[in-house]
């Protein structure tokens, strides 16, 4: 057999299937298998080389899926989403694709848009498609949907939240640890009014646990502090709501205080920056003081201080959990939270 009659690049168009490669390698389709299975040591040197050749020859490539399927594995791993547009996602998602290539996974990626129906309709989706573990980064959405995925038999990662009554491992920010140091930069700093800015919390737990830390961390300190909630979802609620904080910000200003805002996560730090440019102008920072969970890109241009999150990194763990379980490894649920890293910036030195 001529390679032009069986390699993809031929006028034949055909590509080399594992008998080809038997039949160039003058062996049969069993020994082909047991050398692309790495069963290397049952097969002759000679024999090896042979196959190896042909290989090479016929520039065959393997249907990784059919292999996969055949063996009852077929190495997809489903990744929900539930705001693409948030940075911390996009960055989750890197963490996720480098360690889905380091360990031999595809990863399928589905965005929920903040939809509940689309959420519903991915983990159906994905359960059909067979994929063997599914990591949920998925904000914004009622976390009992989430709980089919657990007791179907896939196994599941959560990103930066947890479910009741899903048993799962969960990754993230060490939300309680990264609320106190940003707590204590500001009482530092001699901030002494604080506001907790954050979106509706009472279903995510993320965000309850850094509302519950703000609150813990600022008891016993000698600074008023409240919660203050920015649903971004409702503009004419976020028109609304800021007015509330401005008149806040306003009264603040009366009594002398210091005033400081402590957003919940990147978006609502980012809403919050646009508004107090246009409302006070572009010397803000001077006036009120801002940080923010979550180091963007455009934190940095507009001098936002921030708890940067090892992003990258959770995602690339949430893999490695994944791929254990896959492997036959069955702890009880684990829990890996990461330190934050406070980058100080003109919007805490005013």
């Amino acid at each position: 057999m001529t390679v032009e009659s069986s390699s993809p690049s031929a006028e034949g168009t055909r590509r080399a299937t594992i008998s080809d490669v038997a039949r160039e390698a003058g062996t049969g389709k069993t020994s082909i298998s047991r050398y692309l299975n790495g069963e290397l040591s049952v097969l002759s040197p000679d024999l090896r080389a042979r196959i190896e050749a042909a290989i090479e020859r016929l520039d065959y490539r393997p249907n990784q899926m059919a292999r996969g399927l055949k063996r009852g594995r077929n190495r997809l791993l489903g990744l929900l989403l539930a705001d693409l547009a948030n940075p911390y996602s996009v960055e989750v998602l890197q963490g996720v694709e480098a360690a889905c290539h380091a360990l031999g996974y595809m990863p399928l990626i589905c965005h929920a848009a903040n939809e509940v129906d689309m959420e519903r309709r991915y983990l159906q989706l994905l359960t059909t498609y067979r994929v063997e573990g599914v990591i949920v980064n998925a904000l914004g959405v009622r976390e009992s949907m989430l709980k089919p995925v657990g007791s179907g038999g896939i196994p599941a990662v959560l990103v930066d939240r947890t479910v009741d009554g899903l048993d799962a491992d969960m990754v993230g920010l060490d939300n309680a640890a990264a609320v106190r140091q940003g707590v204590r930069h500001l009482i530092e700093r001699g901030y002494n009014d604080l506001v907790f800015v954050v979106q509706p919390f009472e279903h995510v737990s993320s965000r309850r646990e850094r509302e519950a830390a703000f609150r813990a961390a600022t008891q016993g300190e000698q600074a008023a502090h409240s919660t203050h909630v920015l649903d971004l979802r409702e503009e004419e609620g976020v028109d609304a709501s800021l007015a509330a904080l401005d008149l806040y910000l306003a009264d603040a200003a009366k009594r002398g205080a210091r005033c400081a805002l402590f957003a919940a996560n990147a978006p609502v730090a980012l809403r919050l920056a646009l508004h107090l440019k246009a409302k006070l102008g572009a010397h803000w920072q001077q006036q009120v003081a801002l940080i923010a969970i979550d180091d963007p890109e455009w934190a940095e241009l507009a001098g936002i201080t921030t708890i940067r999150q090892p992003t990258r990194e959770i995602g690339y763990r949430a893999v490695e959990f994944l791929h254990e379980r896959i492997e036959g490894a069955a702890p009880a649920a684990r829990a890996a939270a990461f330190a934050g890293e406070l980058v100080v910036r003109a919007s805490t030195l005013g």
